[in-house]
């Protein structure tokens, strides 16, 4: 038991940023945005998490400090294609190779300095449950923010009024326009939500995941987080699900080196992309289910009326 309990917790730590990550990004295109930049936000959110922590002493402070930052990101990201209407794909394709100079560059101070890592939160009584206490109840704050922002998301787009007139933009902009709705401003709020939460996954890389800097440490974890939208059909509970799968499966290379499985090291570090690409083919067979699913306006510019 205590054997399977580490290993849920490393599973839970490993699966935390992809959700948070992916649950971002589902919000930009449910808007009709593409946002490719995902990677370039995860790693200036680390960088500069990191770097305020070592500042300040505060965890915490770095904590808003790489939300701050993955948001300021996609502000970029947001006027390159809304207000000037640059290529989506390009664009976030170019963002994410300067996220990674940029975050190289900020981080290059710490390289090799311990960082400081950010703290557990015990609930009382319930972390003393056998088993399932220390697994649910013994975590740190990025952990708790996951799940409530899985929830929260979930109600904002099919319960919430602000909800429905997202998706609409996200089917049909034109239309949408048509009846009212600001488009751009509404597009903007959804990429800045993707990219704050792209920095807070960022960020718990560098604070709980593995509390230091190392260049370029998201090591493709916007590009899963690209895919497990796309696996979640545009659903947040089933990003919550495909999440802890691709967790696991990013983690599984550790525990199978620890119980020396004779398989070599670079393809279970590879394992994490292949089951990517698996999961991609899979769901491309399906064509009716993922039109269906997916936002009919995703990555089509928008110019109003005027």
């Amino acid at each position: 038991m205590g054997m399977i309990e580490a290993i849920l917790l490393t599973v839970i730590t490993a699966a935390t940023p992809l959700v948070i990550a992916s649950l971002g990004e589902l919000v930009t295109e449910r808007s009709g945005v593409l946002n490719l930049g995902v990677e370039g936000m995860m790693v200036m959110g680390a960088a500069i998490a990191f770097a305020m922590t070592q500042v300040t002493g505060s965890p915490y402070l770095g904590l808003l400090a790489g939300i701050g930052g993955g948001a300021l990101f996609s502000l970029l990201f947001g006027f390159l294609t809304l207000t000037l209407v640059a290529n989506q794909v390009a664009t976030g394709l170019a963002l994410t190779i300067l996220g990674l100079g940029i975050s190289g560059q900020i981080g290059e101070p710490y390289v090799g300095v311990s960082g400081i890592k950010l703290p557990q939160i015990v609930v009382p009584v319930l972390s003393d449950i056998p088993f399932f206490g220390p697994v649910l109840f013994r975590q740190d704050l990025v952990f708790y923010l996951s799940i409530t922002l899985v929830a929260g998301v979930s109600w904002f787009l099919f319960r919430s009024r602000t909800g429905l007139k997202m998706r609409a933009i996200g089917d049909n902009h034109a239309s949408a326009h048509a009846l009212g709705i600001h488009v751009i401003r509404t597009r903007y709020l959804a990429v800045m939500f993707g990219g704050a939460c792209a920095g807070l996954a960022g960020a718990q890389l560098s604070l709980v995941y593995t509390p230091q800097w190392v260049e370029n440490m998201s090591a493709g974890r916007g590009w899963i987080a690209l895919a497990l939208v796309v696996f979640a059909s545009w659903r947040p509970w089933r990003v919550l699900a495909g999440g802890y799968l691709f967790g696991a499966v990013s983690i599984s290379q550790l525990h199978a080196q620890a119980f020396g499985v004779g398989i070599p090291s670079q393809f279970l570090s590879a394992l994490p992309y292949a089951a990517t690409i698996v999961v991609l083919i899979l769901i491309s067979h399906n064509r009716r289910v993922t039109l269906i699913n997916t936002p009919a306006s995703l990555g089509k510019p928008f110019v109003p009326d005027r």
